[in-house]
């Protein structure tokens, strides 16, 4: 173990407990006055513990609006990170993070399109709309990469024009089709947010994460490999094209989750796994369930001051994740400067 970078059994355990009690305190905050006691109570109700009476208000409050809405937070905070550990390592490059693919922008366009100019609304949503604008600017990604000769520098500049294409898109539908209310949600929803979550989007968030950080798991050795270079990994008997091309996919997958839930969330992806490093060193054995449970955290916190900083109108957690994230990188920055 590297000298002051503590062992995983120690984080892990902490973080678990940091996650259980963050996300109860977090169950605190918000217009409504509810109690440590209140959510101890209608948790325990529901799992079938206690039977303890609980006002009706307090237990629609706390199980059906702000226990899913952390939950979610939670899911958003370690997909994420652990896609923004898939896509650093895998393109060498420190500054990558999910939204490198263009996965964000082309949500926002197909969002745009359900939400404005109403095409598949009835059937999609705007959830849908995002998820499928999401996986075509993924595909238009790798096709993209493909054709100009598929390297790490080649799948950066291809997500670069896609991210451009589709901002572009989504600024002209809004511009030349929404009135200022249409805008005014659609902006809202871009910026990233969890108003309305429902114990639906829980299970789904939480399913696909949960694949995900297996998957990514069960692929560990490989991205240590990754790190080192492409040449490096197939010297160790890699199949670098399908490994790579999985591992893309797992993030497209959790990205394109997430943002059609939530929104776009950015800063996650990329300060998250640097502060994981920082703490538990580089081996992806470790990397990744330090950086699930450390975004996790992060993202219950955020949502939670972002719930009750301008109450009652909640701010974009998109926007919260900014103002801590833009400080945080800045700092990390610095530390990584003053050790090499």
């Amino acid at each position: 173990m590297a000298k002051g970078r503590l062992g995983l059994p120690v984080v892990m355990a902490g973080g678990v407990i940091l996650l259980l009690v963050s996300v109860a305190v977090a169950m605190t905050l918000g217009p409504a006055n509810v109690s440590l006691v209140n959510v101890r109570d209608v948790v325990t109700n529901h799992l079938g513990f206690t039977d303890i009476p609980v006002r009706v208000s307090k237990n629609a409050i706390v199980w059906e609006e702000r226990l899913p809405r952390s939950l979610v937070a939670a899911a958003c905070g370690s997909g994420l990170g652990i896609c923004g550990v898939i896509m650093q390592s895998l393109l060498r490059n420190p500054l990558a993070d999910p939204f490198v693919l263009g996965i964000s922008s082309g949500a926002s366009t197909g969002a745009v399109i359900v939400g404005i100019l109403g095409i598949g609304g009835a059937a999609l949503g705007l959830s849908g709309g995002a998820f499928i604008g999401a996986l075509v600017a993924f595909a238009l990604v790798l096709l993209l990469a493909q054709l100009s000769g598929g390297n790490n520098d080649r799948v950066i500049l291809a997500g670069v024009a896609s991210t451009q294409l589709f901002s572009a898109l989504t600024s002209l539908i809004i511009f030349a089709f929404a009135d200022s209310d249409e805008t005014r949600g659609v902006m809202f929803w871009l910026l990233g947010s969890l108003e309305g979550v429902r114990w639906d989007d829980v299970v789904l968030c939480v399913s696909v994460v949960g694949i995900g950080i297996a998957i990514c798991f069960y692929y560990a050795f490989v991205l240590d490999a990754f790190s080192f270079g492409n040449e490096v990994a197939a010297s160790l008997g890699i199949n670098v094209r399908t490994a790579r091309t999985a591992l893309l996919v797992v993030t497209a997958l959790i990205t394109a989750t997430l943002v059609s839930v939530a929104g776009a969330i950015g800063f996650v992806g990329l300060v998250l796994p640097h502060a994981a490093r920082m703490l538990i060193g580089p081996r992806h054995g470790r990397l990744i369930p330090v950086t699930a449970l450390m975004g996790a955290v992060f993202m219950v916190w955020v949502d939670a001051v972002s719930r009750v900083a301008f109450a009652p109108t909640p701010l974009p957690v998109g926007v919260g994740t900014a103002l801590v994230g833009v400080p945080a990188f800045i700092a990390i920055l610095s530390r990584r400067k003053k050790s090499i």
